[in-house]
């Protein structure tokens, strides 16, 4: 447990040029689930989400209601943003009629006692992370309407100066 932790802490240092939450890799938005190649280079938006970035996500969590926060970094359990709830595997999946959806779909409904309007930020890793973009597309097909997609993710938020915290809850990893 020690040295996966050491190991994600070793990651996210390194990968501070990564932190660029801005940074522009000429990639195309597009409304379906990218399948493979998920540790590359993103594009900006997700379409029907917003992109937040971290003074704007610091800023909503001091607000009511507060973002519900996903985090759906895969692997092994980690530290994440403070109060985040890890959604392993919510990225992954074939097809917005899979396992996967279905899933995702009773534990939003359940998180947000079945409010649509309830800002909703998925995150990951970073920006070359496209596990938070699909898990943002899944929930902007399920009608959600205050999606966001933190690009950025654990990276620009330790870059900015942000802690993490221990993961609180998470849901069982999708068969998916």
């Amino acid at each position: 447990m020690l040295a996966a932790l050491l190991g994600l802490a070793v990651a996210l240092v390194t990968a501070g040029a990564r932190a660029d939450e801005d940074e522009d890799h000429g990639i195309a938005p597009v409304a379906a689930l990218r399948t493979t190649e998920l540790s590359a280079p993103t594009p900006r938006e997700v379409p029907g989400a917003s992109t937040i970035r971290t003074s704007q996500l610091r800023e909503s969590m001091r607000t009511e209601p507060k973002p519900l926060l996903f985090d759906v970094l895969g692997g092994e359990t980690h530290h994440s943003l403070p109060g985040a709830i890890w959604l392993p595997g919510a990225g992954r999946g074939e097809s917005m009629q899979d396992a996967v959806q279905d899933q995702l779909a009773r534990t939003l409904g359940a998180a947000t006692k079945g409010d649509r309007r309830r800002p909703l930020v998925f995150f990951c890793q970073g920006p070359q992370c496209w596990l938070s973009y699909n898990a943002a597309l899944r929930a902007v097909a399920l009608g959600y309407g205050a999606v966001y997609w933190y690009r950025g993710g654990i990276e620009a938020w330790l870059a900015a100066g942000g802690e993490l915290a221990p993961l609180r809850i998470a849901w069982r990893k999708p068969a998916g």
